[in-house]
């Protein structure tokens, strides 16, 4: 057999995406080019790796032993490149991050310091649910991960590095945005409208509300923090958001942050890498810059620790 890695590596776009289309979106190449690299392949290998039943695609038996290998050999690969940035320095390379969506509020800024000072290192950053940033890391095509709960796993390092506290906000009209104080019990007459299930944020307003013995009344239910902000600024209930998501808002003062009794919620920003991941150059110094953050920090651009007097 002569399998190319770039075969392995549209190939295993192909089985993660379930579609050679959304493959072909990913990797920014034409459809034919994707569907012939497949065939390609599966001449290569004298076995059919993928089957179509109506309209869904799925691998073979051995299109899921190829799959395995693939992802290994990838691992590999990014291990090796990790080798050689160490070698190089930073003067070139490679970081990947994953983050959650929330974080895509404060890391932009984060990255464009890192580039300042490191011109010649590549950051790719991909912005999802946590689901997504985890199996990424799980499957070692990110080098470092953020997230606001880490996974339960000894395989992860999980570091804190920043505060993210949680904040009810309102319409600057609302009938409590002129109160000195806010009640729990207050908010609970209230609609609140929230994030989809599944979000760290929605699951850290249940855990605290419960905790409280409070039941709230849920309105509608977003998959975005902007989508969420809107909704309260139309005036469709309050809302649990990071405050590291509305500084703009409170700079227009289009939306409010209620003094609620027991808020802000501080849940912790993490920066996770595998146990036995050799990080390169590039990614052990992210690491090391978003580690000397002030944790406290509370809005959109962190600031650096202050140094102890000398």
């Amino acid at each position: 057999m002569h399998i190319t890695l770039r075969h392995l590596k549209i190939f295993e776009a192909v089985a993660r995406c379930g579609s050679i289309s959304r493959a072909a979106t990913e990797m920014h190449l034409t459809q034919p080019a994707v569907s012939m690299q497949m065939k390609q392949l599966e001449e290569q290998v004298g076995l059919p790796l993928l089957e179509q039943v109506g309209k869904r695609m799925f691998l073979t038996e051995a299109g899921h032993e190829l799959e395995e290998h693939a992802r290994d050999i990838a691992a590999r690969m990014a291990d090796l490149n990790a080798a050689m940035d160490q070698f190089r320095g930073l003067q070139r390379g490679l970081l990947r991050l994953a983050v959650v969506s929330t974080a895509n509020y404060f890391l932009p800024s984060l990255i464009a310091d890192f580039n300042r000072r490191y011109p010649g290192v590549r950051v790719s950053l991909q912005v999802a649910n946590r689901e997504f940033v985890l199996s990424a890391l799980a499957d070692n095509s990110t080098d470092l991960a953020i997230t606001g709960r880490p996974p339960d796993s000894a395989d992860v390092v999980a570091q804190h590095f920043m505060d993210n506290p949680l904040v009810v906000i309102a319409a600057p009209s609302h009938p409590l945005a002129a109160q000195a104080s806010v009640t729990l019990a207050q908010v609970a007459e209230e609609t609140l409208v929230v994030r989809e299930p599944g979000s760290g944020t929605r699951a850290a307003m249940e855990r605290h509300f419960a905790a409280h013995g409070v039941t709230y009344r849920p309105g509608c239910e977003f998959g975005t923090n902007e989508a969420l902000k809107q909704a309260v600024r139309a005036g469709l209930g309050l809302g649990v958001v990071s405050a590291q998501t509305i500084e703009l808002e409170l700079l227009a003062r289009c939306l409010v942050v209620l003094p609620v009794e027991g808020f802000p919620v501080v849940r912790q920003w993490y920066v996770l890498h595998r146990t036995h991941k050799r990080l390169s150059a590039s990614a052990r110094t992210f690491r090391e810059m978003l580690l000397g953050l002030d944790p406290t920090a509370p809005l959109a651009v962190a600031r650096p620790r202050q140094q102890a007097p000398a």
